[in-house]
């Protein structure tokens, strides 16, 4: 027998052996695990040769173009009235949330409906089902008002609330006829009694007493005929609704209900149809039936509707009443788009004069510009170009901004502009963890050697950033905030991103004292770019983008820290013991800080409330939000610091062992350490998972956040074989981390992060798989347009950077000066 390059081959005799040597079934073993590492290669390599990130974004490009014109001729010739969706069509998410075509409907609490019919009359005529709807919707108003729903029948009912002046009337009229026609008629004659909303509808009645005949049907549409008139003429001045038949539940209808059969109320629905539609200004509520049809069964004598379904149709109808006037965030439903901004209108011009003048500079000339390796300002090191690189041409900062310009306008269409569609999101379990599984598998598939073994080395850091943002991704696209458990964990993510930020600002200002003006502002371009492109473009407050203003924040402090006297360096520390207790208490002092500022609101209030600081902070015109965000991770980033001295000295005395394949310290602390922070980490997950309210449980969590984050360094770390290898999958989604993370907002979720965005109506998984596509490719340029800009807008020369920056403050103390006085004249 021989064995050539992992193949083994068979003489005769051999073969005729009833079983395979030892010897042999090594060799098999051998060889297929040989084949298996090289087809894994080549499928990897196979996989990174065709599918390039620069042939991913001309793909998106296109497909962008292709579902542009798909949804401006599906709603030049499809009907794009999102009111019209509303009252017609939707589906079932769960049990109790509907969800209506293409928009998003808001979920009216008492306040808000108040708020909404402050001063208003609402009228309901019809029958005992227009009745529910009419309990309903005052439940909306008033929840305790359903204790006396099934006392009055019959006749009229009338609802007051005195502190909005609100009024909302029953008035029994189950059949259309000259009854109902009278009172139409005399809200058209006296304005007095005029209501600003009627909501009515029958059918049934008239089925029931003419037994379903023919001549019924026929007078039915005579009646409504007559009636259309008067309803028009109301229709100019109120808002008038016509409601159609909900099917009945046949098999539960008693013996004197048996002739209202489903066959009669569509043929009375067909008829209502072909008279008011015709009447443009009376609008036909449509989408109950929808609902009712999915939970029939439920209804307890087979006519009225179960209680989800009325509930369904009073939200339709507070969300077509109300949502043009407050305006939801989360209900995108019958809202008209507000007029572009002055900023949005300024932007809009610095876009278009870019693109002009690189026309004019490509007619004149045309240099090919070179994109430099990005600087990566965030960590310890600086990625060297293979070769140095060639200075960018006049023309590169304008390709850049013309790059800027076309994905802001994406941006606006998305989520801003009246053209893709938007749906709720729906936790449910399988939304959530099926993604994380198949996003697991990928990192695993993609994993490779790290150029070093250090801890928390470069590779590691990226994979880490990346690992979380794509579980933060998930988190917020299945709504899965809803689901405590998931909710605290993801928690502890968000700790981790400030925990890093200070472990390698601190580790930087440490080891390289490098506190020099042009640093700083590459750090805070690179933070905030794109923030401030979108808080133009999108009309959004700089709070509205937490994350950035958080991380900015602590950044300042952190420079703050290490830069004021005396600078204590590691250089300077290790000719004297005495500097390590003097960064000691510099973190001391730091920790007193915000220790001061969590147990003082209003000494936190004094400073941040201030005006034009708190321009800043503000989101809706106060600064709790910030308040909250800041204090729920308040001691991340000095623990990251702290974690960075206390690794960096031990790194220094040699205690380590970080050599390739080596345990982190001895085998016995090895084991012990593994052995903590695994039962930390089970330990931290079940008490997590108790948790009942968010609010409990985020009290605790700024003081056990960091035992979580220090477990899984120590479980990813101590072992030698764990440090060698990384995931590239994780680690290149990890580099462009920070604009995944902001441009989620408009691009991937919807109505700022309620909602999200349809691309592809009809096909939820397509629709995230496009959509999913899209957003990382955009993501990745505006990482490297970041970078483009930055080499341009910050020279190393300071006295041209402190020219830029006093031009800078001027220009934002005069739109901050601007966008005062708008809110002043508003």
């Amino acid at each position: 027998m021989e064995v050539v390059e992992g193949v083994v081959s068979h003489s005769p005799a051999e073969a005729q052996s009833e079983a395979p040597s030892p010897h042999c079934t090594a060799a098999c073993c051998h060889g297929g695990a040989k084949m298996a590492v090289l087809a894994y290669s080549l499928g990897k390599r196979e996989i990174n040769q065709h599918f390039t990130i620069r042939n991913a974004k001309l793909i998106s490009l296109v497909v962008v173009f292709f579902l542009l014109v798909f949804h401006t001729v599906f709603r030049y010739y499809g009907g794009g009235d999102s009111c019209e969706w509303l009252l017609s069509k939707g589906r079932f998410l769960g049990e109790n949330m509907w969800q209506p075509y293409g928009c998003m409907m808001h979920k009216y609490k008492s306040i808000e409906a108040k708020t909404c019919l402050t001063g208003k009359r609402v009228a309901f005529l019809g029958d005992s089902r227009v009745r529910q709807l009419f309990h309903s919707f005052i439940k909306t108003i008033d929840p305790d008002s359903g204790k006396s729903e099934d006392r009055v029948k019959h006749e009229d009912i009338s609802y007051k609330e005195h502190s909005s002046s609100i009024k909302v009337d029953f008035l029994w009229h189950p059949e259309a006829n000259n009854s109902m026609k009278e009172r139409l008629l005399s809200w058209t004659h006296d304005k007095s009694l005029k209501p600003d909303v009627v909501i009515l509808g029958a059918a049934t009645w008239s089925i029931k007493l003419h037994s379903g005949s023919g001549e019924s049907l026929q007078q039915y549409k005579v009646n409504l005929t007559a009636i259309s008139a008067p309803l028009e003429r109301l229709a100019d001045h109120v808002e008038v609704y016509w409601v159609l038949q909900d099917p009945v539940y046949e098999e539960a209808l008693s013996a004197d209900r048996k002739m209202i059969t489903n066959q009669q109320v569509q043929l009375y629905n067909q008829a209502a149809v072909d008279v008011l539609h015709g009447t443009s200004a009376v609008k036909l509520l449509s989408a109950t039936r929808q609902a009712s049809l999915e939970i029939l069964t439920q209804s307890n004598d087979g006519l009225h509707m179960p209680e989800s379904s009325r509930n369904v149709g009073a939200m339709i109808l507070m969300n077509s009443v109300c949502n043009k006037l407050l305006k939801p965030i989360d209900g995108s439903c019958c809202q008209t788009l507000p007029p572009p901004n002055v900023f949005q209108k300024l932007s809009a011009c610095f876009f278009l004069v870019s693109a002009m003048v690189l026309l004019i500079l490509h007619v004149v000339g045309n240099n090919r510009p070179h994109r430099a390796v990005p600087p990566d300002v965030e960590s310890l090191e600086e990625k060297k170009p293979v070769t140095a690189p060639v200075p960018l041409s006049p023309k590169a900062p304008l390709q850049s901004l013309c790059k800027m310009g076309l994905i802001m306008g994406y941006f606006y269409l998305c989520d801003r502009a009246d053209m893709f569609l938007k749906e709720q999101k729906f936790y449910t379990h399988s939304t959530f963890f099926i993604p994380l599984i198949c996003i697991f598998v990928l990192g695993v598939f993609y994993n490779e050697n790290t150029k070093e073994t250090k801890l928390l080395n470069r590779e590691q850091t990226d994979e880490w950033k990346g690992w979380m943002q794509l579980v933060i991704l998930v988190y917020h696209i299945s709504g899965a905030s809803a689901f405590v458990p998931v909710y605290m964990h993801v928690r502890v993510l968000v700790a981790a991103y400030l925990f890093q930020t200070g472990y390698g600002h601190f580790s930087f200002f440490w080891l390289k004292g490098d506190f020099g003006l042009y640093r700083v502002c590459q750090v805070l371009f690179r933070l905030n770019f794109l923030v401030v492109v979108l808080c133009m473009v999108m009309n959004r407050p700089y709070q509205f983008y937490y994350f950035v203003p958080l991380v900015t924040f602590w950044f300042i402090l952190i420079y703050g820290v290490m830069a004021m006297w005396p600078q204590i360096l590691q250089k300077r520390a290790n000719s004297s013991g005495i500097w390590h207790l003097g960064i000691l208490a510099k973190l001391l002092a730091l920790l007193v800080l915000i220790c001061f500022f969590a147990f003082s609101q209003s000494l936190f209030e004094a400073v941040f409330a201030v005006w034009p600081v708190s321009k800043l902070f503000e989101l809706n015109g106060s600064i709790h939000e910030w308040w909250f965000r800041w204090k729920l991770d308040r001691f991340a980033v000095i623990h990251g610091m702290l974690f960075a001295f206390v690794y960096l000295l031990l790194q220094k005395r040699q205690v380590l062992s970080e050599g390739k394949g080596e345990a982190l310290f001895s085998a016995k602390i090895s084991n012990l350490l593994l052995f903590l922070s695994v039962v930390s980490f089970i330990t931290y997950s079940i008490w997590a998972s108790s948790c009942k309210t968010k609010t409990e449980c985020n009290e605790m969590h700024p003081y056990i956040s960091v035992v979580q984050i220090l477990a899984f360094i120590l479980i990813r770390n101590i072992p030698g074989y764990a440090r060698s290898l990384y995931s590239s999958f994780f680690a290149w989604f990890g580099k462009i981390s920070l604009e995944l993370f902001i441009c989620q907002y408009h691009i991937w979720l919807a109505a700022d992060t309620k909602g999200i965005l349809v691309l592809i109506p009809g096909n939820p998984s397509i629709n995230i798989m496009v959509s999913t596509f899209i957003f990382v490719c955009v993501a990745h340029e505006v990482s490297l347009i970041t970078n483009d800009l930055a080499q341009v807008v910050i020279p190393k020369d300071n006295v041209a950077l402190l020219k830029r920056l006093g031009a800078l403050g001027v220009c934002t103390l005069m739109v901050l000066l601007l966008a005062r006085g708008a809110t002043l004249g508003a």
